[in-house]
């Protein structure tokens, strides 16, 4: 008579070793297949927020060596119209049309370029375009690289001295040292971003056309876009008079 030993594991993996190669070879049918786009994001990339007058010097100084770069626009007359001028591309009004029309024309000048007063014969027409943006449903925006490793490190600095150190919060030192060194570069993302367009016109012909797009502050969308910054509403009055 022989004796039959059944190994108990094996039969209670069975079923889910069958259920994994029904999976595997279902994905092998429809693994390249979706009914409907799946979402993906773009590769990391960075953008600059302008929050200080100095930030405009920066774009001024930036786009006047590349005008200067341009042979067809280096050796013209250039004129930079006032905010009331030019129907086709106006200034936005605010402050940030004044100052960057200052600062654009401080530094062509000091650069050598020819800067009219008035519109000349020959001269071409520097247009400043500027379009604010807003976004109203913006989904999950990834935090700054470095951000979830700097957060674990700081937790584990601050468990060390629990265990070795005589006072506890020494162990905050550390944690708040790095922050420090790596704070500097993180600003939140923010939904109001803003377009700056610079571009230079001979009639009908544009001759030089640069775009920068820059995270702003909620709140100073008035530098940008006056008009669009709400106003509050009318409070109506009313007269009451006396009749004898």
């Amino acid at each position: 008579m022989r004796t039959r030993f059944i190994n108990l594991s094996s039969l209670a993996l069975r079923p889910l070793v069958i259920g994994m190669a029904s999976l595997t070879l279902g994905g092998c049918f429809y693994a390249n297949t979706s009914q409907a786009p799946i979402a993906t994001t773009y590769p990391y990339s960075e953008q600059q927020r302008m929050q200080a007058a100095h930030h405009w010097n920066v774009l001024a100084r930036h786009e006047a060596n590349q005008i200067l770069k341009r042979e067809r626009v280096r050796f013209r007359n250039l004129h930079i119209p006032d905010a009331s001028q030019g129907a086709t591309h106006a200034y936005s009004g605010g402050e940030f049309g004044r100052g960057f029309r200052t600062l654009l024309t401080s530094e062509l000048v000091s650069r050598g370029a020819n800067l009219t007063t008035q519109p000349q014969a020959n001269s071409a027409e520097v247009h400043i375009d500027v379009e604010v943006i807003k976004h109203r449903d913006r989904d999950f925006v990834r935090p700054p690289v470095g951000a979830f490793t700097a957060l674990a490190g700081g937790i584990a600095v601050a468990a060390i001295p629990i265990n070795q150190w005589a006072e506890p919060a020494l162990g905050l030192i550390p944690a708040a040292m790095a922050a420090d060194v790596t704070s500097g570069s993180w600003t939140h993302t923010g939904n109001e971003e803003v377009i700056i367009t610079t571009q230079i016109l001979d009639g009908e012909q544009i001759l030089y056309s640069s775009s920068n797009i820059y995270y702003i502050n909620s709140g100073d969308r008035r530098q940008y876009a006056p008009d669009r910054v709400p106003t509050a509403p009318s409070t109506p009055t009313v007269s009451i008079t006396d009749e004898w």
